[in-house]
């Protein structure tokens, strides 16, 4: 049986797998100290990564909101052999995480962003640099390490690599877009991403701006993306893209950034690039990937209740991308340049990264220290789990 020709688009690229470092899964192991998990959804679905948290024997880190709470959280954790923090992080006190620039730049528009995923992640990395946890896991609770030990190689890995990514197996993890380009039959790959992705918090000091492709725009630093693998497998459990056409809208602004800026990287190019003639051509070529993302569409044979929200979702991006202007994009650029700047001199007030860190190992100092304590769920090991009979 032979595999049908994919098409590739001159205004896309498909794939940014060349930028990565393909680890063999025979690597060296090391211990991953944290496992830090941004949940949304019913405490249930924390199970897997309560359990793979107690095979590692690491802390788990729950930042909940929404759907789930660190009483929730800590309910399904209460017998499992499992060192836990699970905090309320929906409302944080002032000033616990900085203010960004960018964040300011796109508030009030249409690009304005409402979601946490960035906050919370954001304050995981906080947590782990004044706890002293230094090989650090970012996982989502819609994703499976069907091998654990995939996340002890990718820990090891952090000594050499600024990211380490595993391989997304299951469901594509894409943008609206993309995801309607593969299904008509475009050439389309899976990036790391901040789902399964592995860092060492003590040499990684990029933060998670508030936008969509926030993962991508976290392992680029200094103009350039720093040596970043990828080893292992996650499962990224199925979604449905076309479910509501403001996905693709709110996707649409970071998914060009982070496409234009990778797009220079796949050419070897240096981010500084990025000027208003960059980005002017850039968001042409956009425009004209997502005309004819729409025109292949058009010609699927298959479900038309499917093809009508793929075309939906579509037409929605399009609309979206007209009002994506070469001035937003250079100065969203700029001011998240800026913003690193910022992170770094946070994360320097709280543990600067030449001195002695006196909260290390200790949750309880760390959570005071952050006024979080009222707001959160913290189980040790020893108290966390009782055999039965005892």
């Amino acid at each position: 049986m032979t595999k049908s020709i994919r098409i590739r688009s001159q205004h896309h690229h498909g794939s940014h797998r060349g930028l990565l470092y393909p680890a063999q899964r025979d690597s060296p192991l090391a211990p991953v100290d944290a496992i830090i998990v941004p949940t949304a959804r019913d405490p249930r679905a924390m199970e897997h990564a309560i359990n793979l948290a107690a095979e590692l024997r690491c802390i788990l880190v729950a930042l909940c909101s929404k759907q789930s709470s660190a009483d929730g959280v800590a309910d399904r954790a209460v017998d499992a052999d499992v060192e836990l923090l699970a905090i309320d992080a929906h409302k944080l006190p002032t000033n616990l995480l900085p203010r960004f620039r960018t964040c300011d730049l796109l508030e009030g528009t249409r690009f304005s962003r409402h979601a946490d995923t960035s906050q919370k992640r954001n304050l995981g990395l906080l947590i782990a640099r004044m706890a002293g946890w230094e090989r650090i896991v970012f996982l989502d609770d819609d994703i499976l390490i069907p091998e654990p030990l995939d996340l002890s190689r990718a820990a090891a890995l952090t000594e050499e690599f600024a990211g380490v990514g595993l391989n997304i197996h299951g469901f594509p993890d894409n943008s609206v877009v993309c995801h309607a380009y593969r299904e008509a039959g475009g050439a389309q790959d899976v990036f790391v991403g901040g789902g399964a992705l592995v860092v060492h918090s003590t040499s990684n000091s990029s933060f998670f701006p508030n936008i969509y492709n926030e993962d991508w725009l976290f392992l680029t630093k200094n103009e350039r993306l720093p040596p970043t693998a990828v080893t292992g497998v996650a499962v990224q459990k199925p979604y449905d893209p076309f479910a509501c056409d403001d996905r693709a809208r709110k996707e649409e602004l970071g998914d060009v950034l982070a496409e234009g800026l990778f797009w220079l990287l796949d050419e070897g190019r240096s981010l500084r690039e990025a000027d208003m003639t960059y980005w002017r051509h850039y968001l042409a070529k956009r425009q004209s990937f997502i005309m004819e993302t729409i025109t292949m569409v058009r010609r699927l044979k298959k479900d038309s209740e499917r093809r009508d929200r793929m075309l939906s979702s579509l037409r929605a991006a399009c609309e979206q991308s007209q009002y994506i202007k070469p001035e937003l994009c250079r100065e969203y650029v700029r001011s998240w340049c800026a913003d690193q700047s910022t992170w770094q001199c946070h994360l320097e007030r709280h543990q600067p990264s030449r001195k002695q860190n006196p909260r290390a190992g200790d949750v309880g100092k760390v959570l005071s220290e952050l006024g979080l304590a009222v707001r959160s769920r913290y189980l040790p090991r020893q108290q966390a789990f009782i055999p039965a009979g005892v």
